[in-house]
């Protein structure tokens, strides 16, 4: 059974056109040319489109002078839809084979999307966006022990300091994803000059900070899609300020789509953590961030060890220490104390000094033993790496491993957006133009 690998264009999906040269003149009977009109067609073959509903049957028309094939199928708009139905991007493939006869099967062959992994910490994100089916191409992070729980779990090391990468060094890729460090900006001077329709140039209210080499990278690779993460709390910075210039960047400079949503990841782990995720797209597109709402939500309790190590048990002094400290805050009337966990509830967010105390997020424990806080273990199962990794390694340093996952993204949800992201790339390719 003969067939043939096509590699699919942006052209051909905008024009319905598959280029059948590379499977020769033998591959299909002579007298499937036709004439260059439909007047005088050539004997059709029959094709079975995956996707297509009904088979079709087309032939292959000659140039106006008669004489060469114009190599691809007469019948576009049949062929087009096999696009649209099958979702292509540029860089499909389709298989033509050859099954009896006349008769010739269409098998859609979906290439990986790629991605680059940008302040990739220990790989959160990674690990998100290839259970979503993508290839990462890419990755960057500065700080050496983040690069060698990485290294350890994917095979290769992070790239370092962004600052110093060129956008020439690094590949192209279909979508780039960050979970950048929030920096305030300038926003002096920026209503004016866009009034004044003046070029930013040096006076860029991005230079400086890392949300520029973002901008810079996107500018320079224009990706299809980006994903950027960052904490709740930046989308009110400086009274909103931050986040305008953000926004400011993507859509009035760069061209995106731009979408945003903030989510509390308690849907997928027994954590409280808020986070607010920015979705842009080269094209204007219809996009929608998933909602995951389970009939039973995860409990606290569920994700912690049976055996754990004394070493993990708050000493006498550091527990005083940490009710005396809550107790001189609530006579202050403040808010400020240590986060006891209802073990049928949702903890506190895990964050990157949990390493200090341990205080934000503390287990109870019978016996009248002091509480104790996670092992690095039950971390990774706070932040999700353990249901989409099972066998994610952990830096061996407790130190490290705290502030990894308390800088690190809650997987299953990134993994959720990653989907509704490849769906809508996949979804919206067909207008490409």
């Amino acid at each position: 059974m003969e067939s043939h690998i096509i590699e699919i264009t942006k052209g051909d999906i905008r024009n319905g056109k598959l280029n059948v040269r590379s499977c020769g003149p033998d591959f299909f009977p002579e007298d499937i040319l036709g004439s260059s009109s439909k007047r005088n067609p050539g004997i059709p073959v029959n094709i079975h489109a995956i996707g297509v509903e009904t088979p079709f049957k087309t032939d292959i028309p000659r140039e106006k002078n008669g004489k060469s094939s114009r190599w691809f199928f007469r019948e576009r708009g049949l062929i087009r839809e096999f696009y649209k139905k099958n979702s292509y991007i540029p860089g499909d493939k389709v298989e033509i084979r050859h099954i009896r006869n006349r008769t010739y099967d269409l098998i859609p062959l979906h290439r990986q999307l790629t991605f680059i992994d940008l302040f990739a910490g220990i790989g959160g994100t990674r690990i998100a966006f290839e259970a979503a089916g993508c290839k990462c191409v890419f990755s960057s992070e500065w700080d050496k022990f983040a690069q060698q729980t990485y290294e350890a779990n994917f095979g290769d090391k992070p790239h370092g300091d962004i600052r110093q990468i060129k956008s020439s060094e690094i590949p192209d890729h279909d979508i780039l994803v960050a979970g950048f460090p929030c920096q305030p900006f300038s926003i002096s001077g920026i209503t004016k000059k866009n009034a004044l329709g003046r070029p930013h140039g040096f006076n860029d209210p991005t230079q400086g900070t890392l949300f520029f080499e973002l901008k810079r990278i996107i500018h320079d690779k224009k990706p299809m899609a980006f994903l950027l993460e960052n904490v709740k709390h930046l989308k009110r910075h400086d009274e909103g300020r931050t986040y305008e210039v953000i926004r400011h960047a993507l859509v009035d400079e760069l061209g995106y789509d731009v979408h945003d949503e903030v989510f509390d990841a308690a849907n997928y782990v027994p954590q409280h953590r808020e986070r607010v995720f920015i979705v842009g797209f080269k094209k204007p597109t219809l996009f929608e961030f998933p909602h995951y709402n389970p009939v039973k939500k995860p409990k606290f309790k569920d994700i912690l060890e049976k055996n754990v190590h004394d070493k993990y048990t708050l000493t006498d002094h550091l527990w005083k220490y940490l009710q005396d400290y809550a107790k001189k805050h609530k006579e202050k009337g403040n808010g400020f104390g240590y986060g006891m966990t209802d073990l049928n509830g949702v903890a506190r967010t895990l964050s990157a000094r949990y390493y200090k105390d341990g205080a934000e997020i503390l287990i109870p424990q019978g016996n009248n033993k002091n509480p104790r806080r996670l092992t690095p273990a039950e971390c990774a199962h706070l932040m999700g790496f353990i249901q989409l990794k099972p066998d994610f390694k952990i830096h061996p340093s407790d130190t490290q491993a705290y502030k990894q996952f308390g800088n690190s993204v809650v997987v299953p949800l990134v993994h959720e957006i990653a989907q509704a992201i490849v769906k809508t790339l996949r979804k919206n390719s067909p207008n490409t133009k």
